[in-house]
């Protein structure tokens, strides 16, 4: 393949932001179409994929990536996609060098993805798992981010 006449690393590192933050507020919107919602899934892996082009990518980035997807598979009610996006996140997140932040939204989205499919029980695993996590994060406002999103769960 022929090296295009731009700079790859600076279209990486704008796509990655830009496909994140555009689905973030398709996310948020709360009148979205059914085209919005494909757009949706579509810039969330997008974004995913950019950010594996990058120099700078680090767990943490994938693990964000795979939660953002998997909670919009859960807002779609598409449960075992969210589960299996989850399920990445929590394998990358519990790599040691991951603050814990990111291991609490792991188990963040697991426990949706079950209340999604109706999985009582493991939706209570889960959100114990976050519970426990989020002890362990110093930034209080970080923690609050987390404690807010997991109150919504149940």
């Amino acid at each position: 393949m022929e090296k295009p006449n731009f700079d790859t690393e600076a279209a990486h590192k704008y796509f990655s932001v830009a496909c994140f933050n555009t689905a973030w507020e398709l996310l948020e919107k709360s009148d979205r179409s059914t085209e919005e919602d494909e757009q949706m899934v579509r810039l969330s892996l997008a974004s995913h994929w950019h950010w594996t082009q990058r120099e700078d990518c680090a767990p943490q980035n994938i693990s964000v990536s795979y939660w953002q997807t998997s909670r919009i598979y859960a807002v779609l009610e598409q449960g075992e996609n969210a589960r299996r996006y989850a399920q990445k996140c929590l394998e990358v997140s519990q790599a040691d060098d991951v603050p814990p932040f990111y291991l609490g939204y792991a188990y963040e989205a697991l426990a949706r993805a079950a209340q999604v499919v109706g999985n009582q029980r493991e939706m209570e695993k889960y959100l114990e798992k976050a519970q426990q996590v989020a002890e362990l994060i110093a930034d209080p406002e970080a923690k609050q981010w987390l404690l807010d999103d997991l109150g919504s769960i149940k």
